[in-house]
């Protein structure tokens, strides 16, 4: 079988996103858009993957390598023919086919890939292009074919006549060339453009001359060829990908009960029959269940949902675990390891940031719970504060099975609540407290009779002297 070797070009500097950051390290759906292409072509099982970085290639080459993953530099940005032979070095000796992608079309599948190199390669050519027709072609390159179809040249638009740029099949960027074609026609190339600059485009005309089979092939999926140069380009892909995502989930048994204020990211996974109201993220590494219930407005990253949960309005969940039959909500925040077993309940106003909150346990109303472990049917009052931070270093509450938390109690860490304890109304915990005991802070209440009508009185005669 054939080699098949892949080059991604990635060393742009996008100027018209105008932004520090490299464009192929912007988003899509979650995932940069040059990690998405790199893992459409990963999938074709390719014996060799080059990426050709530039602009700020160390950042580039953090954010998206990984093993198996080749980089070549491209140190002038002087057009696609000079950075597909940036790769050379890394392709060094290698036979068989290269595969060549842009790092800017994040929408690219593998199947379109597959079906453009089996086209390849049934048809014996030395180098096929992807096509595609356009209403409005704009800034393409135009395909430009004999009268019988045969391919004889890509045209950049800048650098087109008035006749060519009527054409509406451009160039995708997407190329299969023989490898002991490539090379040696990336050698002859001349810069002799409007941008002073190597075309690709321009090893076509060279296997023509040569009399190598050439072809264009030409595909109807035009969204998935398309690049991305603008904010706003950005902008409209990410509504693409957003309704084919939504559309796969509806597809798997998922209610999203407004589709279009719904926003989901590349990993996220959801459970059949699960129900996800309106303006509600999911972002990250995010897996929900089956059977939950998302209410709405609701922001979700990087976390793990069991089944048959219940996340009311407005909650915000980040790096947190949610067991099955649990609740959430409404307004509280989960964050940085929060973990609820079964049965588990946060409700309004609650935060819980880095603790464990056990079986059939309860925090319902306005509390703060950091660094904390609580034990299996306790219920933590309104108004508890774990106070776990001394300000230098983080401290520990561990509160036991059966314990009672009346409201307003403070519990100062590091503490240990031992099981079946009962904390009386608005105490400040200091020491540790043993099993099955009460604990109160004593705090004499007094009344005075008659002190209102004493006070306005007071206060009226100030006034009216």
């Amino acid at each position: 079988m054939e080699q098949l070797g892949v080059i991604i070009l990635a060393a742009g500097l996008g100027k018209r996103m105008r932004s520090t950051q490299p464009k192929v390290l912007h988003s899509l759906a979650g995932k940069p858009l040059l990690s998405r292409v790199i893992a459409a072509t990963q999938r074709l099982h390719p014996d060799r993957l080059v990426v050709v970085v530039g602009h700020k290639a160390e950042e580039v080459q953090r954010v998206c390598g990984g093993e198996g993953i080749h980089f070549a530099i491209q140190r002038e940005q002087r057009g696609t023919g000079d950075a597909v032979r940036s790769a050379q070095a890394a392709l060094r000796d290698f036979q068989g086919d290269i595969l060549i992608a842009c790092g800017d079309t994040p929408l690219l599948t593998t199947t379109t890939l597959a079906q453009f190199v089996q086209e390849h390669h049934a048809r014996k050519a030395a180098l096929s292009v992807l096509t595609v027709e356009l209403p409005d072609p704009g800034n393409y390159g135009r395909v430009i074919r004999t009268s019988t179809g045969q391919i004889v040249k890509i045209v950049e638009a800048r650098d087109a006549s008035a006749e060519e740029r009527a054409v509406r099949e451009i160039n995708s960027g997407i190329y299969c060339v023989k490898a002991s074609f490539l090379f040696p026609a990336l050698e002859k190339l001349q810069p002799q453009n409007a941008q002073g600059e190597y075309y690709l485009t321009d090893i076509i005309s060279q296997a023509v001359a040569a009399g190598l089979p050439t072809q264009a092939v030409l595909t109807k999926n035009a969204h998935e060829v398309e690049g991305i140069n603008s904010r706003e380009e950005l902008a409209v892909m990410e509504k693409t990908r957003q309704a084919q995502l939504r559309s796969h989930w509806m597809s798997m048994g998922v209610t999203l009960e407004d589709p279009d204020t719904v926003y989901i990211g590349e990993d996220v996974t959801i459970g059949q029959d699960t129900v996800i109201g309106p303006n509600t993220q999911l972002k990250g590494k995010t897996t929900i269940g089956s059977r939950c219930r998302i209410d709405g407005s609701a922001y979700i990253e990087d976390c793990t949902i069991g089944e048959d949960v219940q996340v009311y309005f407005s909650v915000v969940l980040r790096e947190s675990e949610l067991g099955n039959h649990t609740s959430v909500g409404p307004f509280a925040h989960l964050r940085g390891g929060a973990t609820l077993a079964t049965k588990a309940e946060i409700g309004n106003f609650v935060e819980v940031k880095k603790s464990y909150i056990g079986e059939h346990s309860k925090a319902k109303h306005l509390a703060y719970l950091g660094d904390a472990e609580v034990g299996r049917d306790s219920n933590i009052g309104a108004g508890t504060i774990t106070c776990n931070y001394d300000g230098f270093t983080k401290q520990k509450t561990k509160i036991g099975d059966r314990v009672q938390v009346g409201s307003d109690t403070t519990l100062i860490a590091p503490i240990t609540i031992a099981d079946d304890v009962y904390i009386a109304t608005a105490t400040t915990v200091r020491q540790d407290v043993p099993a099955g005991a009460l604990v109160f802070n004593t705090r004499e209440e007094q009344t005075r009779a008659g002190w209102t009508a004493a006070k306005r009185a007071k206060e009226a005669a100030k006034k009216a002297s």
